[in-house]
């Protein structure tokens, strides 16, 4: 291989990735946050949820985007895992899409008008100054694309004379195994299915490889370009991690029986049969687009009736460990909205478990500045994430039960409910406070006296005992471990203005340094304030959860 075909092909690839890149950041600007809604707006109707994850995908022109994107939904609580499964599996339609682009340099020789696309996507990228001048950005990109497909055209044409080349790929088609093998290193190696599947096409189009060598390549690529979601869900939380092995699961299993088809020749007959004819130079990138499409959509319609199948397989793949974070609710089923005392139940089952997941977080938040270790850091806002799912997911429970008939008391009972949800979401946000300020007080390397981390334990032990009476009051709507509650929340306030008042002595007498006396008061504040929130729950127990009763008592 001469140091000219070499140089066109590195110089190829660079074109044809920047170019994707810079289309796909162009089309994600023009679409903004429209985008990111058009992709939580999917319902738990799997359908929806592959059409959804095959446009994206289109329009972004990236199944690698989509599938780090729906990872970060189900990180942040927003996506269930059942329905990032659909998405991820409408993201690989969606990609094929792609390799259809690439198939239309063959017909409409769209790589003449390349140079032109690109001066006019500069040119409004450099002289519109509206949101429109990102469109110059996905016309310079698909310009540069183009060019890159162009050279790397070149670049393999002399190869089809090599008796080398073409003894590899003749052993490719008669040994689909070790295709596989390729696609799947192709692809690992440039982080880009769609890379993988354009350098093929070339090959075939320059006739190095024959359409039988080239299906096992594309089978491959699908198990490679998994590989980015489980990058990005490296450090996520489990349900992250079990999506991006469901993309692995639902490709490799469509890998091992498609090569079934292959070995049979019926797989390379059924694309024939799409395209009847002689395959040329002319179609040969045609054939290869429909087979990736073809593997993709049968796989899609043979895993759509089986989503629960592949979501416990992923779940049973990566197995929660004793210090996972579970971001989903415990208790609500839908079903249960049917009987309203059950579902109500329910309601006060997942508050406890809410109560237990804020609980946790202060914890971690407490733990974390007093051993000056950061890696809690990372849990407490995991719990806090899960706190803000919980309250999205309780409080539109409560809002489709209370269109239920329920008995008087029952819908009393309600905005309680809702209160104590929100209180608990509070809680969350001020051990992200408590995390923030532990932050803080390691990197600046704060130093806090012996008396100060006293006062923080002895807040601490009275806030903690507060979340235990709180747990006994809910769980067994026990009035008098609410009263307790009552008392501790005076003690508090109490050690709150009394550790002030020695903070400020402790100033005066240059015992500690200014900045950390400012961590330290906003810290045992964010605790008097977790008292507070357990308080208001307090109230809510007193009052027997009705809201009149609650504001009789409190008079």
């Amino acid at each position: 291989m001469s140091t000219e075909i070499v140089f066109q092909l590195i110089g190829g690839l660079g074109f044809f990735f920047f170019g994707m890149k810079t289309m796909s950041e162009g089309l994600k600007k023009i679409a903004g946050d429209k985008l990111k809604s058009f992709l939580h707006m999917v319902t738990k109707h799997r359908i929806y949820g592959v059409l959804i994850g095959t446009l994206v995908t289109m329009f972004i022109q990236s199944s690698s985007a989509t599938t780090v994107m729906v990872i970060g939904f189900v990180n942040a609580g927003l996506l269930a895992l059942k329905q990032a499964i659909t998405v991820i599996i409408g993201a690989n339609i969606g990609t094929t899409f792609t390799a259809w682009l690439v198939s239309s340099m063959s017909i409409f020789k769209i790589s003449e008008y390349a140079l032109p696309a690109i001066g006019l996507g500069f040119t409004i990228m450099t002289l519109v100054k509206t949101k429109r001048k990102h469109w110059g950005q996905v016309i310079l990109g698909f310009g540069l694309l183009f060019i890159g497909l162009h050279y790397m055209k070149e670049a393999f044409g002399p190869l089809k004379e090599s008796e080398y080349i073409t003894n590899v790929f003749v052993t490719f088609s008669a040994q689909p195994l070790l295709g596989v093998l390729a696609g799947v290193i192709f692809t690992v190696l440039l982080q880009s299915s769609s890379a993988t599947i354009a350098i093929v096409q070339v090959l075939a189009f320059n006739g190095v490889i024959s359409f039988e060598s080239a299906i096992p390549i594309i089978l491959g690529d699908n198990i490679g370009t998994t590989i980015t979601a489980q990058l990005a869900a490296i450090g996520a939380n489990i349900n992250a991690r079990r999506a991006a092995m469901s993309h692995t699961v639902f490709n490799v299993i469509g890998t091992v029986y498609m090569l079934v088809f292959v070995y049979l020749g019926w797989f390379s007959q059924f694309v024939n049969f799409i395209i009847p004819g002689e395959i040329t130079v002319t179609n040969i990138m045609f054939h290869i687009a429909v087979a990736h499409s073809v593997f993709n959509v049968c796989n899609m319609l043979v895993f759509l009736p089986f989503i629960g199948l592949l979501e416990r397989v992923s779940i049973w793949l990566v197995p929660k460990g004793e210090d996972s974070v579970d971001f989903g609710t415990q208790y609500l089923e839908k079903h249960l909205l049917e009987t309203p005392t059950l579902a109500l139940e329910q309601v006060h089952h997942e508050n406890v478990y809410m109560l237990n997941v804020a609980k946790k977080g202060v914890t971690h938040a407490v733990a974390s500045f007093l051993e000056n270790d950061l890696r809690k850091i990372t849990k407490v806002l995991d719990l806090e994430t899960v706190t803000d799912n919980l309250q999205s997911e309780i409080t539109q429970y409560i809002v489709e039960l209370s269109q239920r008939n329920l008995l008087p008391h029952e819908s009393r009972s309600l905005p309680v409910l809702i209160h104590n949800v929100n209180d608990l979401e509070r809680i969350g946000d001020h051990s992200q406070n408590l995390a923030e300020l532990t932050r803080r007080k390691i990197e600046e390397k704060m130093i806090f006296s012996d008396v100060a981390v006293k006062e923080i334990n002895l807040m601490w032990d009275q806030v903690r005992t507060m979340f235990q009476e709180a747990e006994d009051a809910l769980k067994n709507n026990d009035r008098d471990a609410a009263k307790r509650m009552l008392v501790l929340e005076e003690n508090i306030n109490t050690l709150q203005n009394d550790f002030k008042r020695t903070h400020i002595e402790r100033l005066h007498d240059r015992k500690c340094q200014l900045n950390s006396g400012f961590i330290f008061i906003e810290f045992i504040d964010n605790l008097e304030k977790i008292g507070d929130r357990l308080t208001n729950i307090a109230q809510s127990v007193i009052g027997k959860m009705e809201w009149e009763l609650i504001k009789k008592d409190q008079n």
